[in-house]
């Protein structure tokens, strides 16, 4: 063979060779297969971190938590609250190559809004919520118009929930001649490859994305990616997740179990990164309950417990004590909300002398499913007995402990409520009254208005006002016992460079590379 010849063949075999590497997706562990590619239909959580990478809305979460514009370049609000104004972004294109306009915004959101397509988040907007959207028009190429029937502070946050598809805007040739969904076809940092059901989805890079300067900010900012492919690998199992990110099978499991960090911190080619997400873990307290409805009670049981040594035992170290229902996660979590409550037990038994507590036994519901559920309350019964207060455990199945939670049949209850994004929704979770909504415990009418003054004020300062007003209050009537929120940890491998856990638990795979 002649000596260009052979030249020829290892410049291929060169260049072939780094194709092949420059094609390696990156690989993140999914442990079910998504339901839908449809966004805000027939979703979960992992459907809901897929098409965070398909989908993006007019504004969209940031890394507070707060909500910032995504495909809009600009938000205008009048004076009355009620009408917002989107400019959407000049370089906008769909990854057909169409470029996006207002008219786009206004086919996605009629097929959301239409009943028949079961979007998931039309309640919340139609009225039956927090927000009535009443009109929606374009007022030019670029503008869109949203007016809605009262001023919503909640509007924004509803736009951009990951559970609603972030109301993603898509092309027309998404759906099909009869008017159902067949694949989408979007402004994101990446279009669908190949589903392949109950084993992977791969997404290949939009070559026709178009960034926002900056940097990455939550599902916001720049998302844009060296990544050619990317594939979410399906492994139910977790023991054999773990083994295939050991073996490099996969990159990234981004929620991994307590029990195995320390297995995972021993191994040089493992980077953990965690951060802590947006739920909360209670304990919640019947106040309607002859004995509980005394504050006193209530509040020596708050006195009785120590945090710290209770939280790093139940979350094997991982997360911090956190007494507010707003999370660190939050931009609105400030001064009051990082205040904690200190164990004092000589309080605690004076508190419950002046209340006449002659050690009568008190419930606490708990249950096996969610082990965190169940070691949190054997740690609160240990530590309330050395204050004088006598609980008994009663563990439930967990179907059997949500019955109990939604009628309000409990005295104490182990507990954990699930991440809400916004301050409002995180009070919401818990207040009302009792008489319509058993499952609430805290039935404060003067907290109710504030409620509801904090879902109509728009103001970031002033909401801040109201939510510390909330809090103090809260802290003042003990109606449940905030413990902590939990901290999700990612496992990644280690020639895996830009990828972050954030409050949203979550993957994003955008600014992220794979070190050859």
């Amino acid at each position: 063979m002649r000596p260009f010849m052979l030249l020829v063949l290892a410049t291929s075999l060169v260049a072939g060779m780094a194709n092949a590497q420059e094609e390696r997706p990156l690989r993140i562990r999914l442990n079910a297969d998504i339901r839908s590619l449809d966004p805000g239909v027939n979703r979960d959580a992992n459907t809901d971190a897929l098409q965070s990478h398909l989908f993006e809305g007019l504004v969209a979460f940031k890394e507070d938590a707060t909500v910032g514009p995504l495909l809009a370049k600009s938000i205008d609000v009048s004076e009355d609250g009620k009408t917002y104004s989107f400019v959407l972004r000049d370089d906008l294109r769909f990854s057909n190559g169409e470029p996006v306009s207002s008219d786009d915004v206004l086919f996605s959101w009629k097929r959301y809004t239409d009943p028949a397509t079961g979007w998931r988040c039309l309640s919340e907007v139609d009225g039956r919520g927090a927000v009535k959207v009443t009109g929606v028009v374009a007022k030019d190429a670029r503008t869109v118009e949203f007016t809605l029937a009262k001023p919503s502070a909640l509007f924004l946050g509803t736009l951009a929930r990951p559970d609603c598809g972030g109301t993603g805007v898509f092309h027309r040739s998404s759906l099909g001649p009869d008017g159902k969904w067949l694949a989408p076809v979007t402004t994101a940092p990446f279009k669908l490859g190949e589903w392949r059901r109950g084993q992977f989805i791969d997404l290949i890079r939009n070559d026709k994305y178009s960034a926002l300067p900056g940097t990455p900010d939550g599902l916001a900012g720049n998302k844009s990616t060296s990544l050619q492919k990317l594939r979410f690998t399906i492994i139910p199992d977790e023991s054999t997740a773990k083994a295939a990110l050991l073996s490099g099978d996969i990159d990234i499991n981004f929620d991994i179990q307590n029990a195995d960090l320390a297995g995972y911190k021993a191994n040089k080619a493992i980077i953990l990164d965690s951060a802590s997400v947006m739920n909360i873990n209670d304990i919640l307290i019947q106040t309607k309950d002859p004995l509980l409805s005394d504050v006193r009670v209530r509040q020596a049981l708050q006195l009785s417990l120590d945090l710290p040594v209770l939280v790093d035992q139940v979350s094997e170290g991982t997360a911090r004590p956190n007494s507010s229902p707003i999370s660190p996660a939050s931009g609105y979590h400030q001064k009051i909300q990082s205040e904690r409550p200190k164990r004092d037990l000589s309080t605690a038994r004076k508190l419950l002398a002046d209340a006449g507590y002659r050690g009568q036994p008190i419930k606490m519901i708990t249950n096996k499913r969610y082990q965190n559920m169940f070691d949190q309350a054997v740690i609160v019964q240990a530590m309330a007995k050395e204050a004088g207060i006598n609980i008994d455990l009663d563990v439930l199945e967990w179907g059997t402990q949500q019955d109990r939670y939604l009628s309000g049949s409990y005295q104490l209850m182990s507990h954990g409520f699930s991440a809400r994004l916004d301050p409002s929704l995180s009070f919401e979770m818990f207040s009302g009254d009792k008489a319509e909504q058993p499952r609430k415990v805290w039935d404060n009418g003067e907290a109710q208005k504030l409620l509801a003054q904090s879902m109509e004020i728009a103001e970031p300062a002033k909401r801040q006002a109201i939510f510390d007003k909330l809090e103090a209050m809260f802290r003042a009537e003990v109606p449940m016992i905030v413990l902590y929120s939990e901290v999700r940890t990612s496992a990644v491998r280690a020639n895996i460079s830009g990828y972050k856990s954030w409050a949203m638990g979550q993957p994003r795979a955008w600014g992220v590379s794979i070190n050859r």
